[in-house]
Protein backbone atom coordinates (compact mmCIF):
# COMPACT_ATOMS: atom_id res chain seq x y z
CA UNK A 1 0.00 0.00 0.00
CA UNK A 2 2.86 2.39 0.82
CA UNK A 3 4.54 1.73 -2.51
CA UNK A 4 1.32 2.78 -4.27
CA UNK A 5 1.25 6.14 -2.46
CA UNK A 6 4.98 6.79 -2.91
CA UNK A 7 4.79 6.24 -6.68
CA UNK A 8 1.95 8.75 -6.95
CA UNK A 9 4.01 11.38 -5.12
CA UNK A 10 6.72 11.40 -7.82
CA UNK A 11 4.34 11.91 -10.73
CA UNK A 12 4.45 15.21 -12.64
CA UNK A 13 1.03 16.70 -13.43
CA UNK A 14 0.16 16.65 -17.15
CA UNK A 15 -0.62 20.40 -17.13
CA UNK A 16 2.42 21.62 -15.21
CA UNK A 17 3.74 24.77 -16.87
CA UNK A 18 0.79 25.00 -19.29
CA UNK A 19 -1.81 27.73 -19.37
CA UNK A 20 -5.16 26.46 -18.20
CA UNK A 21 -8.58 27.98 -18.15
CA UNK A 22 -10.62 29.86 -20.70
CA UNK A 23 -8.92 30.68 -23.98
CA UNK A 24 -9.28 34.15 -25.54
CA UNK A 25 -11.91 34.46 -28.29
CA UNK A 26 -10.93 34.34 -31.94
CA UNK A 27 -10.10 37.67 -33.52
CA UNK A 28 -12.16 38.83 -36.49
CA UNK A 29 -9.17 38.45 -38.79
CA UNK A 30 -8.70 34.84 -37.61
CA UNK A 31 -12.38 34.05 -38.24
CA UNK A 32 -12.20 35.40 -41.79
CA UNK A 33 -8.94 33.55 -42.42
CA UNK A 34 -10.59 30.26 -41.42
CA UNK A 35 -13.66 31.01 -43.56
CA UNK A 36 -11.48 31.85 -46.57
CA UNK A 37 -9.46 28.63 -46.24
CA UNK A 38 -12.62 26.54 -45.99
CA UNK A 39 -14.08 28.26 -49.05
CA UNK A 40 -10.89 27.80 -51.06
CA UNK A 41 -10.76 24.10 -50.17
CA UNK A 42 -14.44 23.69 -51.21
CA UNK A 43 -15.15 22.08 -47.86
CA UNK A 44 -18.85 23.00 -47.81
CA UNK A 45 -19.83 20.93 -44.77
CA UNK A 46 -17.06 22.31 -42.57
CA UNK A 47 -17.74 25.86 -43.78
CA UNK A 48 -21.43 25.53 -42.91
CA UNK A 49 -20.61 24.08 -39.47
CA UNK A 50 -18.06 26.83 -38.79
CA UNK A 51 -20.44 29.61 -39.88
CA UNK A 52 -23.24 28.19 -37.74
CA UNK A 53 -20.96 27.77 -34.72
CA UNK A 54 -19.63 31.34 -34.93
CA UNK A 55 -22.89 33.05 -35.84
CA UNK A 56 -25.13 31.20 -33.37
CA UNK A 57 -22.94 32.07 -30.36
CA UNK A 58 -23.87 28.75 -28.79
CA UNK A 59 -21.70 26.99 -26.25
CA UNK A 60 -19.88 23.93 -27.58
CA UNK A 61 -22.08 21.55 -25.59
CA UNK A 62 -25.21 23.09 -27.13
CA UNK A 63 -23.76 23.23 -30.65
CA UNK A 64 -22.73 19.57 -30.67
CA UNK A 65 -26.26 18.55 -29.63
CA UNK A 66 -27.83 20.19 -32.69
CA UNK A 67 -29.49 18.01 -35.31
CA UNK A 68 -30.11 18.79 -38.96
CA UNK A 69 -33.84 19.11 -38.18
CA UNK A 70 -33.03 21.97 -35.78
CA UNK A 71 -31.69 24.17 -38.59
CA UNK A 72 -33.53 22.80 -41.67
CA UNK A 73 -37.15 22.50 -42.69
CA UNK A 74 -37.33 19.93 -45.48
CA UNK A 75 -34.83 20.98 -48.14
CA UNK A 76 -34.63 24.59 -46.95
CA UNK A 77 -32.22 25.96 -44.35
CA UNK A 78 -34.13 27.88 -41.69
CA UNK A 79 -33.41 31.59 -41.66
CA UNK A 80 -33.88 31.67 -37.90
CA UNK A 81 -33.42 28.96 -35.26
CA UNK A 82 -34.07 28.99 -31.53
CA UNK A 83 -32.18 26.59 -29.26
CA UNK A 84 -32.64 26.08 -25.53
CA UNK A 85 -29.27 26.38 -23.74
CA UNK A 86 -28.37 23.37 -21.64
CA UNK A 87 -26.60 25.35 -18.91
CA UNK A 88 -29.01 28.26 -18.39
CA UNK A 89 -32.23 26.84 -19.89
CA UNK A 90 -32.66 30.13 -21.77
CA UNK A 91 -33.54 30.24 -25.45
CA UNK A 92 -30.92 31.51 -27.88
CA UNK A 93 -32.16 32.77 -31.21
CA UNK A 94 -29.84 33.03 -34.18
CA UNK A 95 -30.11 33.97 -37.82
CA UNK A 96 -28.31 32.07 -40.53
CA UNK A 97 -25.87 33.71 -42.91
CA UNK A 98 -26.62 34.13 -46.60
CA UNK A 99 -23.57 31.95 -47.35
CA UNK A 100 -25.00 29.17 -45.24
CA UNK A 101 -28.41 29.39 -46.89
CA UNK A 102 -26.87 29.13 -50.37
CA UNK A 103 -24.98 25.95 -49.47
Amino acid sequence: MESLHSSLGNRIPWNKGKLTGQKPPLKLSEIWAIRTRLQMSSNVRELAMFNLAIDSKLRACDFTRLHVQDVCHGNQVATRATVLQHKTQRPVSSRSRAQLVNV
